[in-house]
């Protein structure tokens, strides 16, 4: 690859190439960079709604500002209100705290204190994939997915959830009662009269529709989906016996670091049949693997395996070559390297796999066959 590309390369698919030195960069830099995306993208979703007679082409800016704009929330949730938690954000602790309540007020997100709790529950091995993990609560019970079940009957449920409006609507309302119906009166109304007042004044100025579509969908239903295939591919269940043990073997069975990306072809671009393979190569990496990377595996999601062996880390703002670094200096600490995936349906698969492998007893549940699954128009279908 020309040098001028490998920038963009290693940011698309999260892996440095070797020996590449990591950029500096700065924590509050994502801030800044998810603001960008946020307003970059509301400001293309609107833009051909304000001209008169706009090209054709134009009409593109929308899906484009609607993919922006949930970039940015996905890095305000994945990298900006997550690593909050952890205090390695800002420089203090009540900045952290600060920062967090406000996000979580605004972009309806379960409140900082309540999630900076349960997100410490999922840090711990004895906890991890157990009912008190919030990744368990949102995989086993808010997505209805159960162990045992068969992996075609997981792929099923998962994109009915993607569809169904009961499913979207079940999630929302959890995200609403846990941001703004906390009993934190400080913290409610804040997120109260901001969306009262947004309310308010695209009702009053004709804009709503526009505030529906350009601010709304992508904090709900794009967010929701986005959300599902995240923290899908975080964990997956190792064998039972590495579940029981929940040592740090397990820490490492548990997590996967998940990479947007495929092989390269083998041939050079000095023959037709070479041309076409790059030129499929290409069109890939720009077009599938770019919108994985912009809407689901966004920040530092690809390397959520780095994050569990070090937690409290200030290095996770250069992710991409930190990871490679303890991955080549063999992981210290722990009895095992590290695992990856290449392409999110591949890593999603893997991981429903895994759990269709595990029998419900090892997770403490009881079995399966006649477990709820989401409720949506797909499964309506289905059963008439």
């Amino acid at each position: 690859m020309p040098t001028y590309l490998q920038p963009f390369l290693t940011w698309l698919t999260a892996k440095p190439a070797p020996g590449e030195e990591a950029p500096s960069r700065t924590a509050i830099s994502f801030v800044f960079g998810a603001l960008a995306w946020i307003i970059g993208g509301c400001a293309l979703t609107v833009l051909p709604f304000l001209l008169s007679e706009p090209a054709l082409a134009l009409w593109l800016l929308v899906p484009i500002g609607l993919t922006a704009t949930s970039c940015g929330l996905g890095l305000f949730q994945v990298v900006i209100f997550h690593h909050c938690s952890h205090g390695t954000v800002f420089a203090t602790r009540e900045g952290n705290r600060r920062a967090g309540r406000i996000i979580s007020a605004l972009l309806l997100f379960k409140r900082f204190e309540d999630y900076q709790r349960e997100h410490m529950i999922h840090h711990s091995a004895k906890k991890l994939l157990t009912e008190e993990d919030e990744f368990a609560d949102f995989v086993l019970g808010l997505l209805g997915l159960e162990a045992g079940l068969s992996k075609r009957e997981l792929w099923r449920r998962v994109i009915v959830a993607c569809v169904s409006p009961v499913f979207h609507w079940k999630f929302l309302s959890r995200r609403i009662q846990a941001s703004l119906f906390t009993g934190d009166a400080a913290h409610d109304w804040v997120g109260r009269v901001a969306w009262s007042v947004a309310i308010v004044a695209t009702v009053a100025t004709g804009t709503f529709w526009l505030f529906l579509l350009a601010w709304v969908l992508p904090v709900t239903v794009l967010l929701q989906i986005a959300t599902i295939f995240r923290i899908l591919v975080e964990h997956s269940f190792p064998e039972a016996e590495l579940i029981a043990a929940r040592d740090k073997e397990f820490v490492c069975h548990a997590t996967c670091g998940v990479f947007p990306g495929a092989q390269p072809p083998l041939e050079k671009a000095d023959s037709l049949p070479g041309v076409v393979a790059w030129a499929g190569w290409w069109a890939n990496m720009l077009t599938v693997q770019l919108f994985v990377r912009l809407f689901v595996l966004v920040g530092d999601a690809p390397c959520h395996d780095f994050h569990h062996r070090r937690p409290a880390t200030k290095r996770w703002t250069t992710y991409i070559h930190a990871r490679q670094q303890d991955l080549d200096n063999g992981s210290p600490g722990f009895p095992t390297g590290y695992f990856e995936a290449w392409g999110l349906m591949r890593a999603v698969d893997r991981s429903l796999a895994s759990l269709a492998a595990t029998a419900p007893a090892t997770l403490g549940r009881e079995p399966a066959a006649h477990a709820a699954a989401p409720v949506g128009f797909g499964q309506r279908l289905q059963e008439g």
